[in-house]
């Protein structure tokens, strides 16, 4: 019935998305199995992408040739660059979007792309021999061979929702849990746990008063995260809102909390420590007489509301009483209560840096699954591992993305060194060189490495050449602009609160202080004004930024440099850490477990002790 695949991929949430994009453009025939064609990329949780550290991941991904930022920007619905107060490195991009329109886009995009195949039902389980993957069993009992697999199984897995003393199996509210595959993954010797996550209520947007919020617009000039041209900037936006919980909203959550899973020990799993359930909030945070409540529309059309930071797992009628009482909610329809969900996950230290399983070969973890959270992190994980997939096939090195290349490969590195113990979310504060890895340099960063493995087109290598070569032509030609001492040019600095000038200085040297931007360069010499009006935003924006932080790149590129040496030295795969004595217990223990390629992971393992790097190297030396 089926022909032999070159990668299956089980699961279709924005891991699965992306693994089978990425794969089958790369040459691979690709086999995506989902329990439910009509939820193919649902947005579980929030309609929305992007945010802090969040926002660099979809540029990475979209630099690579990956989809989620094109996807994220045909159904947008509004765009917002946060942290604009604060330096370039801190910038993130984040986007409301239309939740069926995001879905519909990628079942479209997937279905556009040569060499996808889909087929409809659960995997209860992967078809092993000789510790190799070779296939997937169906829950009707057929076999699909293939050369590889990958695992994006998100919340499914054993999945339980809780809704206050209620319990049932599923892997979203109205979907069935996936059962098999953690059974059968422990019998071949891996380590399984648990983890939870929540949802907030959904209520019907004519109930509710906007007039007692706060209304937050997005960016007056919008931007959109795909470099390429096949999107473009939005026109118009939809608007969302601000509005507070207060003690009234607390007492009645309280009064739930003997009826809470989270409470009576119903739930195990451990839930996102940075996007805690409103019951935890007030539970860990007493002193807090409120907290934000995010009022965001679920699309273009719809009157479905999303209720950003109301995520509970109490009793629908305390959260429809306590609900009732935050301004602007006083008459809400609830359309659904917010629930918990705990679903099987496994310890990401099991895998390699390709995120390839080390126990099984060809077998591949992406998402939830290695204990992350959030479309952004699962996407990524998903396109490395289909990219690995792909090249595994093809027999190919590798696809590898180090600490100071991507915040991609800042992701990967933490979870197969560190693993995690809660849910793991990005955070700009996890990455050594964040000034090198901005979200308006990704394309710089990645697009040629994405070229290089055939996922990023030719268009997309030209675009990104082009950026390189103005902003370089424009910095040079900045450094060579003369700026005089007269009355034009130290008018226009003392309007803008910075000192005059007493003799030439290169438009460059001027664009290094601090109060002045590229634009106030334009209001000091017409000659100038006109030089720059023929350059596009992001060409001037580069540039300005290359210029400002010129030191401050410099010492981070090099101590990537410092670093590289051993990021290159590599550890031979079967190397005997237990033979070498002067090892400490731990450190025998960890590198054994976690079996690092590069001394620089070596590293980064925790319990691996700077003496035990420093006898490593020798053993290694010799």
């Amino acid at each position: 019935m089926f022909q032999k695949y070159d990668v299956i991929v089980v699961g279709a949430g924005h891991a699965g998305c992306e693994a089978a994009h990425a794969a089958a453009k790369m040459g691979s025939k690709v086999l995506l199995c989902t329990m439910n064609m009509n939820t193919i990329a649902q947005m579980s949780c929030n309609p929305a992408m992007g945010g802090v550290a969040k926002g660099q991941i979809v540029r990475e991904i979209d630099a690579l040739g990956g989809m989620s930022g094109i996807i994220s920007d045909k159904s947008m619905i509004q765009f917002r660059m946060l942290n604009r107060s604060k330096g370039p490195a801190m910038w993130s991009p984040r986007s409301q979007n239309d939740r069926m329109r995001f879905a519909e886009e990628w079942r479209l995009a997937l279905e556009a792309t040569p060499n996808v195949d889909f087929w409809q039902e659960m995997i209860t389980g992967i078809i092993v021999k000789d510790k190799r993957v070779v296939g997937v069993k169906t829950g009707i009992g057929l076999e699909i061979e293939s050369e590889t697999v990958v695992l994006t199984n998100g919340t499914f897995l054993n999945g339980i929702i809780h809704i206050g003393e209620k319990q049932f199996g599923g892997g979203r509210t109205g979907e069935a849990a996936a059962k098999g595959i953690t059974e059968q993954l422990v019998s071949l010797g891996f380590e399984a746990g648990r983890m939870k996550t929540g949802t907030p209520p959904r209520v019907d947007g004519r109930s509710l008063d906007y007039s007692k919020m706060e209304v937050q617009h997005g960016d007056e000039n919008p931007e959109k995260f795909s470099y390429s041209d096949e999107t473009s900037p939005l026109k118009e936006q939809r608007s969302c809102w601000i509005t507070y919980t207060n003690k009234d909203v607390h007492q009645t959550l309280e009064t739930g909390f003997d009826r809470s899973p989270m409470f009576n020990g119903r739930i195990q799993g451990l839930g996102p420590r940075y996007c805690p359930s409103i019951e935890d909030k007030i539970n860990r945070f007493a002193e807090r007489e409120r907290h934000q409540i995010f009022v965001e529309p679920e699309g273009w059309n719809t009157v479905e509301i999303y209720v950003n930071g109301f995520s509970t797992s109490l009793p629908e009628d305390v959260q429809q009483k306590a609900m009732r009482q935050i301004p602007g909610f006083e008459n809400a329809k609830m359309f659904r209560p917010g629930y918990a969900i705990e679903y099987d996950f496994f310890p990401p230290t099991q895998l390699k840096i390709t995120l390839e399983t080390q126990l099984v070969e060809n077998l591949f973890f992406a998402g939830q699954i290695n204990g992350t959270t959030g479309y952004e992190e699962a996407a990524s994980q998903g396109l490395v591992a289909g990219i690995n997939a792909a090249l595994k096939t093809q027999e190919k090195d590798p696809f590898i993305l180090k600490r100071s290349d991507a915040y991609i490969g800042v992701l990967i590195d933490d979870l197969i060194n560190k693993g995690t113990e809660e849910p793991y979310r990005m955070f700009t504060s996890r990455a050594e060189f964040r000034l090198l890895l901005r979200q308006d340099n990704a394309d710089l960063r990645l697009t040629e490495l994405g070229y290089s493995i055939g996922l990023a087109d030719q268009k997309r290598f030209d675009k990104m050449q082009d950026k390189k070569e103005q902003t370089a032509k424009l910095i040079n030609d900045l450094k060579q602009k003369k700026l005089l001492p007269d009355e034009t040019t130290n008018e226009g600095l003392e309007a803008i609160d910075t000192a005059a000038i007493k003799e030439k200085i290169s438009a460059e040297k001027l664009l290094k202080r601090p109060q002045i931007g590229i634009s106030d360069l334009k209001k000091l010499d017409k000659e100038l004004a006109t030089y720059l009006s023929k350059y596009p935003t992001e060409v001037l924006e580069q540039a300005e930024i290359q210029i400002k932080y010129d030191s401050y790149i410099e010492k981070e590129q090099q101590m990537v440099e410092k670093l590289s040496n051993m990021e290159n030295f590599r550890i031979p795969q079967r190397f005997d850490y237990l033979a070498i004595p002067a090892l400490s217990a731990e450190g025998k223990q960890k590198l054994n477990k976690i079996r690092p390629e590069t001394l620089g992971q070596a590293s980064r393992i925790s319990g691996v002790s700077p003496a035990d790097l420093s006898i490593l190297t020798v053993y290694l030396g010799r």
